[in-house]
């Protein structure tokens, strides 16, 4: 089969790959889309220790089950692989599971490819009048919604339901689009990229430059030193602070603040798996809108793909690659 393979920094290489074979337990799924994520990025800029080359990556995937006795239907794949009987994978706190694996990351090959295989608990099926293309934004769309729903249920009951998002790539839009689902009507996305901003414009979001005033609850969809200095900065009193964000491990946090203004600060990683079966029903029952500000390129272009993405010339949220285009 054919893979995008990450094989130094900055250098992706579209060849041949040996086809997967799966194990007691797993389907082979043709994959027909796929996302790039920025922990992709971060792992073609180098900065991911747990990516090292060579390593097909790639987790935001949709396709079509091959074979056996689900052959022919059609699937988006939850890429977290979880054991399913430690105590966090019996109290639905899957993605807190100390053996977790994700599809991307070693010793697992991602979906930058025209095959994958996965466990069957990790697929939920698409519905026919679904486009594959839209199904694979479940799991960034899954890492909105499950750090939306954390900081809403640790909000205050009198306080505002009004967010600012940090961040207007696919993970801070998505964290809007879910914040509407959940019933917060105000929402602001900063978002320093102009071409961006006005792409988001166009979407009917609120996009600003630079967060101003005050905020109940705070997403920050980029985890930099920066965002979080913003994000405490500007968090009211008693509100709430989800850290979604990979960008950077350290600084930015006014502690201090925190401390004093009683600021509940979390830390949000993935999703559980009915965080994942939500997400996809909000998909398929249209509450997360039309989901139609993605790129469309071929995987074989990835390479460009990732070249213009660090060049920060694409305004578009999100890039889903077509393994057979």
């Amino acid at each position: 089969m054919k893979a995008l393979v990450y094989e130094g920094v900055e250098t992706l290489g579209f060849r041949d790959v040996p086809d997967p074979v799966p194990q007691a337990g797993e389907h082979l799924i043709r994959v027909e889309a796929v996302g790039i994520c920025g922990s992709d990025m971060h792992a073609y800029l180098g900065h991911d220790a747990r990516r090292p080359a060579p390593l097909i990556l790639g987790h935001e995937a949709a396709g079509v089950i091959v074979g056996g006795t689900m052959d022919g239907r059609r699937v988006t794949v939850n890429p977290l692989v979880t054991c399913g009987t430690c105590p966090a994978c019996t109290s639905g706190r899957e993605n807190l599971c100390p053996t977790r694996q994700i599809i991307s990351m070693q010793p697992r090959e991602g979906a930058f490819a025209q095959y994958i295989t996965m466990p069957e608990r990790n697929l939920v099926t698409v519905p026919a009048d679904v486009p594959l293309a839209r199904a694979a934004l479940a799991e960034p769309l899954a890492v909105s919604w499950h750090a939306a729903r954390l900081a809403l249920s640790s909000l205050h009951p009198v306080m505002e339901r009004r967010a600012l998002v940090i961040g207007g790539g696919a993970i801070g839009l998505a964290a809007a689009l879910a914040l509407r689902a959940m019933g917060v009507a105000q929402i602001t996305i900063a978002e320093p990229n102009a071409a961006r901003r006005e792409f988001l414009t166009a979407l009917g979001e609120q996009a600003v430059a630079a967060a101003e005033g005050s905020y109940p609850v705070v997403i920050d969809a980029v985890g930099y030193a920066a965002t979080r200095a913003t994000a405490t900065a500007v968090v009211e009193a008693g509100g709430v602070i989800a850290h979604v964000g990979l960008g950077e491990d350290t600084g930015g946090l006014d502690v201090r603040r925190m401390t004093l203004q009683e600021i509940t600060f979390i830390g949000t990683y993935t999703y559980t798996a009915q965080d994942f079966r939500d997400t996809a029903a909000a998909i398929f029952d249209g509450r997360l809108g039309a989901l139609d500000w993605c790129r469309h390129q071929p995987l074989s272009s990835g390479a460009e793909a990732f070249a213009q993405l660090r060049k920060g010339a694409v305004a578009e949220p999100k890039i889903v690659l077509d393994p057979w285009g």
